[in-house]
């Protein structure tokens, strides 16, 4: 009896065993029982990666981006320039843009406002009003062309001279004692530089030009004419004249920067680096004028200092230039480039803080004055003035000539 029951026992033992064994088979079909206990009858063990059908990819690290290096700042422009009419822009942009790009010229100044007008149409809400602007040339056009061909365009705006701005509103203008308009003769009237609404005009031509493009601001006619002191009035317990234009000077510079950090730059008389008492006359002191703007252009345009002559610029005893007296100036265009190039940076080091290079402007006309005191100015001239402002240790210049017809054989080929 114990032996058969041995034997069931021994016969159960083994099924189990069997039965054990074919559950772990690999061959088993039925899937397994992934539910786990816990809290939740839901909670599931997810399959590990090896026995997942769709493998889960690594996530890949966030690249870091490589920074953009900060461009170097450009390098000012070493200005070799000649000056064009907005007329002249219309007709013949392309013969100058051509010159520039054959010669030592890298840049143009043109002209912004002229004759009392803007020479595009500035959307300016005085000039809309007045109809102070003349469709001369297309400016987005003329500066595109030139900033294709890598050339610098100063743009220039006739300042105070302005026989469209104070005839259009004459409370605007500089009168005479009987309360008519002043005017220079041909040239007409100037606005007066004591009245805030005028500065502030020339201010916003100057930051709609920035706006389009142009790389700088030049403001000339930055003065008081040349008058008598009872041929005009200005209005009663007006400060100096040389206040009235540092103070505009100073307010362009500040609201043109805010539109775009460019230079801005005055012409200024040759005869005020030698002579305070013409430059308090104009309100340009040579010693306060340079404060704030960027670059000042003395006109040293030798034909327009005095000579020993009694006719055109004549005054019977000439000029002294740094101390060197020039009894007829426009027959020496080295010399007298030279020394008054050599006496403006005697000057400037003299004063702490100024703040503005030095660009003149160059003769490239003539005047035809006494015989004997005067010459045709032509490329040896011209040449002989850019020599001096090398030797005067300066770098830079711009030609005038009103008419533009320039002598372009002055000019070095740009590989020298």
């Amino acid at each position: 009896m114990k032996k058969k029951i041995s034997r069931i026992t021994a016969i159960i033992v083994a099924l189990l065993i069997f039965v054990s064994c074919s559950a772990n088979s690999p061959n088993n079909t039925n899937p397994p029982d992934n539910t786990v206990p816990g809290p939740s009858s839901d909670a599931t063990i997810s399959p590990s990666p090896e026995e997942s059908a769709t493998p889960v990819p690594t996530p890949s690290p966030t690249p870091t981006p490589t920074p953009t290096p900060t461009p170097a700042p450009k390098e000012p422009v070493k200005v070799k320039a000649l000056y064009l009419t907005g007329s002249t822009v219309a007709k013949s942009i392309d013969h100058y843009i051509d010159l520039v790009n054959r010669t030592e010229l890298n840049s143009l100044v043109i002209d912004i406002k002229e004759n009392g007008y803007i020479n595009y149409e500035s959307q300016i809400p005085l000039a809309q009003e007045l109809s102070l602007y003349k469709k001369v040339y297309d400016v987005k056009e003329v500066l595109k062309k030139c900033h294709d061909n890598n050339i610098y365009v100063i743009g220039r705006i006739v300042v105070f001279r302005d026989n469209g701005l104070s005839n259009q509103k004459t409370e605007y203008g500089i009168k005479k004692p009987n309360g008519s308009l002043w005017k220079e003769g041909k040239m007409g009237s100037w606005t007066n530089p004591y009245i805030k609404e005028v500065c502030d005009y020339n201010i916003e031509i100057a930051k709609e030009a920035v706006e389009l493009g142009f790389d700088e601001i030049q403001f000339d006619y930055v003065r008081f004419p040349t008058t008598k002191a009872n041929e005009v009035t200005y209005g009663e317990n007006v400060p100096p004249k040389s206040e009235a234009i540092n103070e505009f000077l100073r307010r362009a510079v500040n609201e043109i920067k805010k539109v775009k950090d460019v230079p801005v730059s005055a012409d200024i008389f040759g005869i005020v680096i030698e002579s305070d008492r013409d430059g308090k006359a104009i309100g340009q002191l040579f010693d306060q004028i340079g404060m704030d703007i960027d670059y000042i252009s003395p006109m040293i345009y030798p034909s327009h200092y005095a000579n020993a002559s009694d006719g055109v610029f004549g005054n019977g005893v000439g000029q002294t230039i740094n101390g060197v007296l020039f009894t007829a100036p426009d027959l020496e265009p080295y010399n007298v480039v030279y020394q008054a190039l050599l006496k403006t940076k005697s000057r400037i080091s003299q004063v702490p803080g100024y703040k503005a290079k030095v660009r003149p402007y160059l003769q490239d006309f003539t005047i035809r004055m006494k015989e004997g005191y005067y010459q045709e100015y032509g490329a040896k001239q011209v040449r002989e003035q850019i020599q001096a402002v090398y030797d005067a240790g300066y770098e830079e210049w711009i030609l005038w000539d009103g008419s533009n017809t320039y002598s372009e054989s002055a000019l070095l080929p740009d590989n020298q």
